[in-house]
């Protein structure tokens, strides 16, 4: 197929468009470098510098002998969206393309404005592009587990049924996101349920929980070919970032009680459900959820495997809790549906031993590059 993937910069995104290119489609990438200009801005940088994608592909394409077209662009200004769809006339969009931090969207009102415009403006955008010019196309857009928020019921993959004075109606399942990042996802989800029921869209939702890891099947090639490795309090994910202080010496830092649980999967099995989504398309007409994570886990749960991992590396690994600068439930209910991509095939990459092993080892490489001032900041309170 011809996939176009929107913020194939990003953590996810380039390792996706190796991913799909090495199963031989025709992959063209697009970003404007949007992230790495946020965490030039907040004094941020990841824990290794990044090849830029013209560089990437090359590198990439010296490797596999895989080609991957590159486009660099504003996806908010419809000239750029619209040249990238009449020329590569994508089959399948993967929607990467947001500013992807909760955190940073909860900063401050320029924060929170640029979050708002760039994240709808682009689905809007790509919604536009898909309907003028290619509108069998498939749109994967990666949503988030963060727009149900943690309700004292089970959480159903993307969907419920309602039983109200005695007639029953299916609609999507009540979101309750807990910060403005997540509820643009919100926001995305309802743009594309609209356009799908007006106009007939074909559409995937990935409803996707916080993503660890750092190398592929592809990235182990080169080290030129790693994604982005946030480690901050704004861009990094949890576990992530717990790795980075145990190799650091800094104390973990659980949020409050530590016992916020959320769905996490390995970067290498966000490649897997890509793929699989992209192979088993809905059907014109179809906005099909998908749960997209493996495992759940507390954020105290996290942290004592880290510690214990850490402890078999010879490092000393201590735990501190903080205060929590977000407004989140610390304990609660949280038992959410995740059968569809077992349906499709998906053979999960579970959190192990060996794994926390192989993410410390590759970290202690970049040791002398941490920067433990750019750990914990206490950017965003709310």
């Amino acid at each position: 197929m011809r996939v176009l993937i929107l913020g194939g910069d990003g953590y996810l995104g380039w390792p996706t468009a190796m991913h799909l290119s090495s199963y031989g489609h025709s992959v063209a990438v697009a970003d404007n470098y949007l992230r790495r200009g946020l965490c030039r801005e907040e004094n941020v940088e990841p824990l290794y510098a990044s090849l830029n994608l013209h560089d990437r592909a090359v590198l990439w394409e010296q490797i596999s002998g895989k080609k991957l077209q590159v486009r660099i662009g504003d996806l908010c200004d419809w000239d750029i969206v619209s040249r990238i769809f009449r020329e590569f006339r994508p089959e399948c969009i993967v929607h990467y393309a947001e500013q992807p931090s909760a955190p940073y969207s909860m900063m401050n009102r320029r924060a929170a404005m640029l979050t708002l415009h760039n994240n709808l403006e682009v689905t809007s955008n790509v919604i536009f592009a898909t309907q003028e010019f290619v509108p069998d196309a498939h749109i994967i857009k990666l949503g988030t587990m963060g727009e149900y928020g943690t309700p004292n019921i089970d959480i159903e993959e993307g969907w419920i049924e309602i039983e109200h004075n005695g007639r029953k109606n299916k609609f999507l399942y009540p979101r309750a996101a807990g910060s403005l990042y997540h509820t643009t996802k919100v926001m995305d989800t309802d743009l594309l349920w609209f356009y799908v029921r007006m106009k007939g869209l074909q559409v995937t939702d990935l409803m996707q929980g916080p993503v660890y890891g750092i190398h592929t099947e592809e990235t182990r090639h080169h080290h030129g070919l790693l994604p982005f490795f946030n480690y901050d309090e704004l861009f990094g994910t949890v576990l992530n970032r717990f790795v980075v202080q145990a190799v650091a010496g800094y104390p973990l830092t659980i949020y409050g009680k530590g016992g916020q649980t959320r769905g996490y999967l390995n970067l290498t099995d966000t490649l897997q459900c890509v793929r699989l989504a992209l192979e088993n398309p809905p059907g014109t007409g179809q906005l099909r959820i998908l749960n997209q994570f493996t495992e759940t886990f507390s954020v105290n749960e996290l942290a004592e495997r880290v510690q214990e991992a850490g402890s078999r590396a010879g490092l000393d690994v201590s735990l501190k809790s903080v205060e929590n600068p977000r407004k989140e439930a610390e304990e609660h209910y949280y038992n959410p549906r995740h059968t569809g991509f077992a349906d499709l095939g998906l053979k999960p990459t579970l959190l192990s031993e060996d794994i926390l092993t192989g993410m410390l080892e590759t970290v202690m490489e970049y040791r002398e590059q941490i920067n433990p001032d750019k750990i914990f900041g206490g950017y965003a309170k709310w």
